[in-house]
């Protein structure tokens, strides 16, 4: 605590009245002024360093207190926390536990319900086929950092889902496909590296946009399958055929096979 101690004599008269008569009376107070000049530590509140290393008379001179030699009396020689005198340290006694894989690929998950939420919104237009990933960016349904690897689809809220869409994603649930398919929507999983996902979601950064690249051979069964509706399988391909060329819809199978 900082205290101010100026200590001055002033005369302060108090009339005091009386029965016959009206005198004066001079009284001196103590008053206290406080000044920046007298702000000062109270006793004892700063402890003075202990200076070694000046002289024997000292009791800390020469080598400080340290003793001779050793790594205890080196500058920073100091002995970590950890060591136990040689013997193996306690954390590598411990087994360990957990892993980090490191060919996972872990999906963003999209329910939806939330998909329809932002289609009730007008966020979303569902007579755009299809709807990729960078429109569930630019909706604001998802954030583009938060892609690492692609986006899964999630059944939850399916119960509310009403309007057919037609959606390209990274993955999609089993429960996910069906929901969808019921309404009358689509659902076609494809695969995007890292280059390819970036080359999706921000195209200005690429002068010529690079070509998609296969799955790799993990990755390739769940891709073929028309189960998880991969754009890879012989379903999803016809599908996408005629709806390029709608004509062949309507030809006899025979010249189809022909052609």
């Amino acid at each position: 605590m900082l205290t101010a101690l100026k200590l001055t004599r002033k005369s302060i008269q108090k009339p005091t009245l009386s029965f016959f008569s009206t005198r004066v009376v001079t009284t001196n107070e103590v008053v206290k002024c406080l000044r920046l000049n007298d702000l000062v530590d109270n006793p004892g509140a700063v402890k003075k360093k202990r200076r070694v290393g000046r002289g024997i008379g000292s009791s800390k001179g020469k080598t400080c207190g340290r003793g001779h030699k050793g790594q205890k009396s080196r500058s920073g020689g100091n002995i970590h926390p950890s060591f136990e005198g040689g013997q193996t340290k306690f954390y590598k006694r411990i087994p360990k536990r957990g892993m980090k894989n490191p060919h996972a690929m872990p999906m963003l998950g999209v329910n939806l319900g939330k998909i329809q939420d932002y289609v009730d919104m007008g966020r979303l237009d569902p007579d755009k086929r299809p709807l990729t990933l960078k429109d569930l960016v630019k909706a604001g349904l998802v954030k583009t950092n938060a892609i690492e690897h692609g986006i899964k689809l999630l059944a939850g809220g399916s119960e509310r889902l009403r309007t057919p869409i037609d959606l390209e994603v990274s993955r999609a649930s089993e429960s996910a496909i069906k929901a969808i398919e019921d309404v009358g929507g689509e659902v076609t999983t494809v695969h995007y590296n890292r280059l390819a996902l970036r080359a999706l979601l921000k195209p200005e950064k690429f002068d010529i946009i690079p070509k998609r690249a296969k799955p790799p051979p993990r990755l390739m069964t769940y891709y073929r399958s028309y189960k998880n509706r991969g754009y890879l399988s012989p379903q999803i391909q016809m599908r996408k055929l005629l709806r390029s060329r709608p004509e062949l819809a309507n030809q006899p199978k025979e010249e189809t096979s022909k052609e």
